[in-house]
């Protein structure tokens, strides 16, 4: 949708999640109150998600249940409207205003922890994009370490000023609704999600429309603070190591979810490092196209999404792309396709060469 957020004047899209100003968090959470928040009380609330979550926290115990969530500016809007009511005499803020429980990026953790009633480890990662994939890697480790059986991952981003002047100013945002991999792409259409997910150790007898996560791949390249490496460096080395994890070739692969963002440079160095490891073959697509870049949350929803895709045999076509760019020879899908698959793999990739690649596959 055209952008109409709070007071923000820019010629762009955005992707908004209805009726977060609405919500009202519970009286005893109240502290936690900002828009970050309510999204994440939001996406809780789903698909009977804290009914599964309450189920693995009798089945292991509360405090072998983790909470691993991942943002990029967390309630910074909370900030930003704090400061607007600041003391016009002295620049003091708002005594409502409570940084630890709203702007920290630690305070969805803590919100969907006490929310949940979970006493394990509660740990937030915001390593900009990758944000909300790295939490996969690290409830799998905790899980390794045998510090726990369970886990609550995912992530939350909400709009605010900050991201959406920020990527202005980067000249990264498009005016029109973003065309990832399309040969008029110009930039990203920033978004909000809260996406959830629960990690158990693999039970002795598995219902066949289960995911599982097969492998994760990490890799910082640090090539520029906001540019990707132009060979794709580091993303490469994250797919090819969530492969060796998953001791799969890139031939098992049915479907790749892109980071895909829609920029000139991100889009043609994620197909340097794509064709690299898996050729011109597999499908593949971004969702960004439908969702809008949801930033330290994208990793989490596009998880879901390849979730989704698993269970229901279901490549999802890259929405608002209307003719893929020649120079960018991938297999990319402009409508979705339905057939059965049972692995893909989902990327993240961030500011400052911070990378994830995620491989999913269904138990069945």
């Amino acid at each position: 949708m055209p952008c109409t957020f709070d007071t923000v004047d820019l010629a762009t899209f955005i992707g908004e999640v209805p009726g977060v100003d609405a919500v009202q968090l519970p009286a005893p959470l109240s502290a936690f109150d900002c828009r970050n928040n309510r999204l994440a009380f939001l996406g809780l609330m789903q698909d009977g998600f804290a009914d599964a979550v309450a189920a693995a926290a009798r089945k292991y115990g509360a405090h072998r249940v983790g909470a691993f969530l991942g943002t990029s500016t967390s309630g910074i809007l909370q900030t930003e409207l704090a400061y607007r009511r600041r003391d016009p005499a002295n620049g003091a803020l708002p005594a409502d205003f409570i940084y630890g429980t709203t702007h920290n990026t630690f305070s969805v953790a803590d919100f969907t922890r006490h929310y949940l009633g979970l006493t394990g480890p509660a740990v937030v990662v915001s390593s900009a994009c990758s944000s909300s994939a790295k939490v996969f890697a690290s409830a799998r480790r905790m899980m390794a370490a045998g510090l726990i059986d369970a886990a609550v991952v995912g992530g939350v981003d909400s709009l605010c000023l900050t991201t959406l002047y920020g990527f202005n100013a980067l000249g990264l945002i498009s005016s029109q609704a973003c065309r990832p991999f399309d040969v008029a792409r110009d930039g990203i259409s920033i978004g909000e999600a809260a996406a959830f997910a629960l990690l158990e150790r693999v039970p002795e007898h598995l219902d066949g429309n289960a995911v599982l996560l097969l492998g994760v791949g990490e890799s910082s390249d640090a090539h520029h603070m906001s540019s990707p490496h132009p060979d794709g460096l580091g993303a490469r080395m994250a797919m090819q190591n969530a492969l060796e994890t998953a001791q799969l070739d890139a031939a098992d692969l049915d479907y790749i979810n892109l980071h895909g963002t829609a920029t000139p440079s991100n889009d043609a160095a994620e197909t340097k490092a794509v064709a690299a490891l898996f050729g011109s073959g597999t499908p593949c697509s971004s969702t960004k196209g439908a969702t809008g870049h949801t930033l330290g949350a994208a990793g989490g929803l596009e998880a879901v999404i390849c979730a989704l895709a698993l269970q229901h045999g279901l490549l999802p076509g890259g929405l608002n792309t209307q003719q893929p760019d020649p120079a960018l020879p991938l297999n990319y899908l402009l409508d979705n396709r339905e057939q059965p698959i049972k692995r893909v793999l989902s990327n993240s990739f961030g500011f400052g060469g911070t990378n994830c690649s995620l491989i999913f596959g269904r138990a069945g």
